[in-house]
């Protein structure tokens, strides 16, 4: 009787343990244009991922960050990432042809496949706030991977805040 009650109480611990109290599915970025026209960019839209080489170096608009910071277990864009949105919304409506991949990392905290789709929620985030501000949804690959490549490598606080990212990389 004891060994049941002690393994019903681990069961309980584990499975409160694994659960998170983030909503994956609520919306990170308001459309606050008033226009309610349909959504551009499904899933089944989605061009495969190539693997560019040559794709970090590309050039995109110079004197623009290129790296967006999220807060733990979140996928909200913060406001303080708005003029660096803004700037590479400008660069590529201005550059029709040019395409950029956005990249969501996490931090090494969690399991693979949370990570990966926590990852894509925030460089989905981020493809959605560029194309609320005009761009074509064709010139936009938004990727996830994970915490399989870190910025920084080690365990706390400061190091985790820099994985917690999505990088915008141009490609030709």
């Amino acid at each position: 009787m004891l060994k049941r009650t002690i393994y019903s109480l681990a069961i309980v611990a584990l499975i409160a343990g694994c659960s998170s109290g983030t909503k994956l599915n609520d919306t990170p970025v308001t459309d606050r244009s008033g226009s309610a026209g349909s959504q551009q960019g499904s899933a089944s839209g989605v061009a495969p991922v190539t693997i560019d080489p040559n794709a970090g170096t590309a050039q995109g608009p110079v004197g623009i960050e290129r790296i967006v910071y999220f807060d733990y277990d979140s996928y909200t864009v913060k406001p303080e990432f708005q003029s660096l949105i803004d700037g590479h919304a400008r660069f590529l409506k201005a550059n029709p042809q040019r395409r950029v991949s956005i990249e969501g990392h996490t931090d090494e905290r969690g399991g693979r496949e949370y990570n990966l789709a926590l990852g894509q929620k925030r460089s989905e985030a981020v493809r959605r706030a560029l194309t609320l501000l005009g761009v074509n949804d064709a010139q936009i690959e938004a990727v996830s991977f994970g915490k399989e490549k870190p910025a920084a490598q080690g365990s706390g606080e400061e190091v985790w805040a820099q994985n917690r990212r999505a990088e915008l990389r141009y490609t030709r």
